[in-house]
């Protein structure tokens, strides 16, 4: 009796094993203008090693913010890649792929370091979000990604401040604040609704899990934090 369930566990731990397998992610980083100046600041100052252990902490970090315990709740994304390469502009996601900016790393005045590390979060999330089959406003898609670099601790000191901005979906870091203001009014609201996003989207999302519209959060947002 003992043997026999001795190899049920072994079997039962081996599937698991494979399960895991099966979902593991990879993350890879290169470096293809390292001889330009910010390729050469990127190799000093933050380095090929860090980028992929940022890429994992990030990750990780995302799937807590959006309450993804199980795999299946989860995008199935088996490889994650970043890529330095001579461009304009900072950064973007693209097919599981991210890309940044070496023109943006050489001209940056403050610690590179942290300032790359919360670009990676940021375009993280757009890896692992839901973007309502691509329904979703634009703006709410990059708030949710600022949001979960402000709940990080990656949040640069230019950002508006809470109250700040003239629309809730203005994005990055003005929905960013309300999306923060929304999450003290309901533990858990942008897991929530980045859960809903998985197959649609609808403002009166923001009903469902509220109890107001968009826009009344946005008039209560603003009422609290006059700006």
């Amino acid at each position: 009796m003992a043997h026999a369930y001795l190899m049920l566990l072994l079997s039962s731990l081996l599937i698991l094993t494979g399960l895991q397998g099966t979902h593991a992610v990879l993350y890879k980083a290169s470096n293809s203008a390292g001889s330009t100046p910010g390729g050469t600041r990127f190799n000093n100052e933050i380095g090929i090693e860090y980028s992929k252990r940022t890429l994992v902490s990030a990750s990780n970090f995302i799937w807590r913010t959006f309450g993804q315990t199980r795999l299946a709740d989860r995008k199935d994304v088996q490889l994650v890649s970043m890529f330095v390469n001579d461009m304009d502009g900072v950064a973007y996601a693209s097919n599981n792929e991210i890309h940044v900016s070496a023109r943006y790393i050489a001209s940056y005045t403050g610690n590179v370091k942290t300032e790359i590390t919360g670009v990676l979060y940021h375009e993280a999330t757009h890896i692992w979000q839901w973007n309502g089959m691509g329904q979703a406003p634009g703006g709410l898609i990059e708030g949710i990604a600022d949001y979960v670099r402000l709940k990080a601790g990656y949040a640069p000191s230019h950002w508006v401040k809470q109250g700040g901005g003239a629309k809730w979906d203005q994005g990055y870091d003005v929905t960013a604040r309300f999306l923060e203001y929304c999450g003290s009014l309901r533990v858990g609201f942008v897991a929530e609704l980045n859960a809903k996003m998985r197959t649609g989207y609808n403002n009166n999302f923001f009903v469902d899990l509220l109890g107001k519209t968009v826009d009344q959060l946005w008039s209560d947002y603003k009422a609290k934090y006059p700006n």
